[in-house]
């Protein structure tokens, strides 16, 4: 008999097992301490977490994450996943439909999440579920040796060194678009010291900066004030950006499809577009 629970009394070990099992069959490939990581800095919260259960087996889950997300107190799917012998059932939508009332009862206005876009039939389920579409993210993957940034003469007043996570209010007139949940302010305090943190500077403005997750040869963020773009500040800082990486691969996750600047960017630096995603929010009453 399949029972749907709360996740708050499981080990650690428990729920990457379970995730493990789930996606066996994927391409992906995250061992456990990489799990940890990747649950914290996006704000997993095991109280507001649940799972389908077969006689005490979790088999089907939805790590939630919660925060803030543009102000507004929100959960993050951190990871959904169904163990290949029980597809087919809607474990994960009666998983989600059971966690709604907790998560509203926890104050929790909306519920946001990524999916791949060329998975047809988890981006059905979704729309069934009541999510819309919000914005489309492109990602980028390369190995590290092929990424090369166009430092040409940028001239000696730009100095790029390393800072202080900035507040966001200091470095919103750079953006373009709003970080996604994975690569907010907010998910990177989480986890603050495993980041790098490069600023670029002309005489004494502020011209841009950069974040790094070394660990994963995730670029975070990179962003250049628009007064100081195309005169070589965004290929400073990834150049030395990529200085700090510790994987022979970077990945530029989440950026947004209509921000055309960073994708010729990025594809120029020899990051190639590899995929996108859906963002995707249901709000929950």
């Amino acid at each position: 008999m399949i029972t749907i629970q709360n996740l708050g009394d499981l080990s650690f070990d428990t729920l990457f097992e379970a995730f493990d099992a789930a996606f066996a069959d994927y391409e992906i490939s995250v061992n456990r301490e990489e799990h940890i990581r990747m649950l914290q800095r996006r704000g997993f919260d095991a109280s507001l977490s649940f799972g389908a259960f077969d006689e005490g087996r979790l088999v089907s889950f939805t790590f939630n994450g919660t925060g803030t997300f543009q102000g507004v107190p929100t959960a993050y799917d951190t990871g959904t996943g169904t163990l290949k012998e029980y597809r087919g059932r809607g474990l994960a939508s009666q998983v989600f439909e059971a966690s709604l009332p907790f998560l509203a009862g926890a104050g929790i206005r909306q519920y946001l999440l990524e999916v791949l876009q060329h998975n047809e039939p988890a981006v059905k389920v979704y729309r069934k579920q009541g999510f819309r579409v919000t914005r489309e993210f492109n990602y980028f993957v390369a190995p590290s040796a092929s990424v090369k940034p166009r430092v040409e003469n940028p001239g000696p007043e730009i100095r790029c060194k390393p800072i202080p996570l900035p507040l966001p209010e200091e470095v919103m007139p750079m953006w373009d678009f709003h970080p996604s949940w994975q690569n907010s302010f907010e998910s990177i305090r989480r986890q603050e010291q495993d980041y790098f943190i490069m600023g670029a500077f002309v005489g004494s403005d502020y011209a841009g900066y950069g974040i790094l997750e070394p660990s994963t040869g995730d670029l975070t963020q990179l962003a250049v004030h628009p007064d100081f773009r195309r005169s070589g500040v965004g290929s400073m800082l990834l150049a030395e950006l990529l200085k700090k990486n510790s994987l022979p691969s970077v990945k530029a996750v989440n950026t947004d499809v209509a921000c055309t600047a960073i994708t010729e960017f990025l594809i120029a630096s020899g990051l190639p577009l590899k995929g996108k995603q859906f963002e995707m929010v249901r709000m929950i009453d």
